[in-house]
């Protein structure tokens, strides 16, 4: 872990006192997912009152949670009333899907911190703004791309960034609408996959669509995400994060890779550079593709992410303890890697189910008898498609140990929808 200049502060540390009372700090969570549930118990810890908001009932931040809402925060008047209903001190996207004018308009006003800023939040709601920002503004390195709102468009893209090449909504999440073009023959599917997985809509003059993003293909040696905390005491980088994604979706992290020194300083000037931008505090996910010592920008995300949650059982503080901390205005701390003899690394491997029901988990058991393994379960209350319902985490003498452990317990567990 490495601290740099601390940024300028912009938020007085709280009274902490029961929650409920007088005073006390008032956190609002937008988005209640598997990340806002360990974020909701962290700021527990600490005595906040937390409010947890989704479009769906029973998200899991609300199984902890001492308040919920259901709401759709893309509704700009729906999000307004709940902001005057909440009165919170603090408001923490925890999701893209956001009306972002709201927050801007609340953080104008005075009435409210919103995390890490109203800014910071639109702009990496959708991939447009924050590759713009990277590559134009900041003249980071990243791999070549073109925006297109048209399948005409697209057709034109591919032959300028070349093929293969990845095509994304702009605004999409968990890989939904993301493929690969390898051929001139896949470039209508993945226009149309792309237009199931989006949700901002473009109104070009030949055909309204999803607006895309179309990238040159990347042939790293390997990803890497860099956790970045800006809070009262610094800016803090942890160790990297070695990752493995499949559609675009995250199914296996680990700490414990080697990264060369110069890979390492450019990784992280990269991610001083986009979050220093971006500014506030919290915990940002910097991801980036390393190719020999270059290092590429790809995207962040200004909450704690989901490679992340292998920090649960590799660090004292996980980055959510860490995002708890510094949206409060208090500083990290100092982070302490965990590991005795025979645990330098630590890996997560993601759990899934697909269909349609109610996720009924067992094989915890068995799982739990693997060496060294964890296991959360998230609590979704239903699924329809293809999405997390849990994650194993171990550790071990290396990162083959630590992966091999967390599959196994992955492995283990068994998910029936009903």
């Amino acid at each position: 872990m490495t601290s740099h200049t601390p940024p300028a502060p912009f938020v007085r540390p709280p009274a902490f006192a029961a929650p409920g009372s007088p005073g006390a700090p008032r956190v609002l969570l937008l988005g209640a997912g598997e990340l806002g549930k360990e974020v909701a118990i962290e700021l527990q810890r600490l005595g906040v009152e937390v409010i947890a908001a989704d479009r769906y009932a029973g998200a899991p931040a609300m199984q902890v949670a001492h308040d919920s809402r259901v709401v759709d925060m893309l509704d700009a008047d729906a999000l307004r009333t709940l902001l005057a209903e909440v009165a919170p001190d603090v408001v923490v996207p925890e999701i893209e899907a956001i009306a972002t004018q709201v927050l801007a308009e609340v953080e104008a006003a005075g009435r409210v911190t919103v995390i890490p800023t109203a800014r910071a939040t639109a702009l990496t709601m959708d991939r447009e703004g924050i590759r713009r920002l990277a590559a134009e503004t900041l003249a980071l390195p990243t791999s070549p791309y073109r925006f297109v709102d048209t399948l005409a468009d697209l057709r034109a893209a591919t032959a300028a960034v070349g093929l293969p090449c990845v095509v994304k909504p702009v605004m999409s999440s968990s890989g939904k609408g993301q493929s690969v073009i390898r051929t001139a023959d896949d470039v209508d599917a993945a226009w149309d996959y792309a237009q199931t997985g989006g949700r901002v809509v473009s109104t070009g003059p030949d055909a309204p669509g999803v607006r895309v993003i179309v990238e040159g293909f990347v042939d790293f040696d390997y990803e890497l995400t860099l956790l970045t905390v800006r809070h009262a005491g610094g800016t803090t980088f942890l160790d990297p994060i070695g990752h493995t994604q499949v559609d675009g979706d995250y199914r296996e992290s680990w700490q414990g890779q080697h990264v060369p020194d110069v890979v390492l300083q450019r990784a992280q000037e990269m991610a001083a550079a986009v979050t220093g931008d971006l500014g506030g505090y919290g915990v940002f996910g910097v991801e980036l593709f390393v190719v020999g010592e270059d290092v590429l920008f790809s995207e962040v995300s200004p909450r704690p992410h989901d490679t992340g949650l292998v920090t649960l059982v590799s660090q004292d503080l996980s980055e959510f303890a860490l995002h708890a901390r510094a949206i409060l205005g208090l500083p990290a701390g100092d982070v302490t890697r965990i590991g005795g003899p025979g645990q330098q690394a630590a890996a997560s491997c993601a759990v899934l189910a697909e269909g349609d029901g109610v996720p009924v988990v067992t094989g915890v058991e068995q799982a739990l008898s693997v060496p060294t393994a964890q296991v959360r379960i998230f609590g979704k209350p239903s699924v329809s498609g293809r999405r997390r319902v849990a994650v194993a985490l171990a550790r071990g003498a290396d990162v083959d140990e630590a992966r091999a452990r967390a599959r196994a317990a992955a492995a283990a567990l068994r998910i029936e929808l009903v």
